[in-house]
């Protein structure tokens, strides 16, 4: 079993034939991706989460992609301790991958107890369980970018920076960075005994074809777009990190494997976040989209009072460039033509598991060429 060498080029040689892994949250947006890209790869996967989240015309990317052909799919919430358990136990996995959330801020405000109750409480089940199966080495807890304390600044947080968070799901994202050193402190760390080494990430603003969600810009522009529907957009001078969904992923893979092998100075928080300047307004990303999809595309603004939610956010991913060897390999003008073909593909009938994978390939190229 290789691993590659200490660079961004560990995407394309990593070997995980083989690697057991948990994955909490398979059946959403971001876990399928992962899940698909692990399974090519080779590991051996369990999938552990609710069930997906599927509208009348637009089935989540887990049945779009036949996600479940590819894992070992079990269903549970990450709230039932006795479940969660069981199925870590049995399956006993090497690595974990946690990223089963309540993952919408609009949701949160409406839902607080049920935002903290998954974020904070799930994720400490998580960790509870892993204490008990002595098989598993690794760990990452996906959180979010709105984790830090946000000051509306023009430049990026570091993973330094304070945590915390104005509204339910930010502030639960903040809980859950804080739990998960808790217990790398408490039961992880090699003084305590521990042989488990526990990373946590930060993506910015994470797109890609398959995400149907609800109250997200990108799913909302595919829905309006198909439906040849003028779209509706909240804070269009908002300016977020977008990135697409494969950039951060790789992220997760290569530091999962570092820390199966060993490298516990790598057992910290980690951003995974794009260039500078592809952190763009809400605007600037509808007229694009709108552009590249053509056909009386458009969209305008929508008037209606909101929630509150951060005009500026940006991160600074230096850590994971200078130490991990990461950096992002799609701009975002790539990124957003990637997604239209997605939706587009999607819209007409193509085999859409055939379709993920080879954007997978497409991106694991794009890296073996730089």
């Amino acid at each position: 079993m290789g691993f590659g060498a200490r660079a961004m080029e560990d995407v394309v040689t990593q070997d995980w034939r083989g690697v057991r892994v948990f994955l909490t949250g398979h059946t959403g947006f971001k876990g399928g991706w992962l899940a698909l890209w692990l399974a090519n790869k080779g590991a051996v996967v369990r999938g552990y989460s609710l069930d997906p989240n599927d509208a009348e015309t637009t089935p989540a990317l887990f049945h779009a992609t036949r996600v479940f052909e590819s894992v070992d799919d079990v269903r549970g919430n990450i709230l039932d301790r006795d479940a969660l358990l069981k199925a870590m136990r049995e399956f006993r996995p090497q690595v974990v991958f946690h990223l089963a959330a309540q993952a919408l801020v609009r949701l949160s405000y409406a839902d607080p107890l049920g935002t903290y109750a998954t974020n904070v409480m799930g994720t400490a089940n998580v960790l509870e369980a892993i204490r008990s199966v002595d098989s598993v080495r690794a760990v990452v807890v996906v959180t979010s970018d709105k984790c830090y304390e946000n000051r509306e600044w023009h430049w990026g947080y570091r993973e330094s920076d304070p945590l915390g968070g104005y509204d339910p799901y930010s502030s639960s994202k903040a809980c859950a960075e804080i739990v998960s050193a808790a217990y790398r402190n408490s039961f992880f760390n090699s003084s305590n005994g521990g042989q488990t080494l526990l990373a946590t990430v930060r993506s910015g603003n994470v797109i890609g074809g398959g995400d149907w969600s609800q109250d997200r810009l990108i799913p909302d522009l595919a829905r309006g777009f198909l439906a040849t529907e003028q779209v509706l957009i909240r804070r269009p001078g908002s300016v977020r990190p977008w990135q697409h969904v494969l950039e951060p992923i790789a992220g997760y893979m290569t530091l999962g494997l570092r820390l199966l092998v060993g490298e516990s100075a790598l057992a910290t928080a980690w951003n995974f976040g794009p260039w500078d300047d592809d952190a763009w307004p809400v605007e600037r990303i509808a007229d694009a989209m709108a552009q590249r999809w053509g056909e009386d595309a458009s969209w305008t603004v929508d008037g209606a009072p909101s929630v509150h939610e951060a005009g500026y956010l940006k991160l600074d991913a230096g850590k994971a460039r200078a130490e991990l060897g990461w950096h992002p390999q799609l701009r975002l003008n790539s990124a957003l033509e990637w997604i239209v073909d997605w939706y587009r593909a999607w819209q007409n009938g193509a085999d859409m598991r055939a379709f993920t994978l080879q954007q997978i390939a497409n991106y694991e190229r794009l890296v073996a060429d730089r």
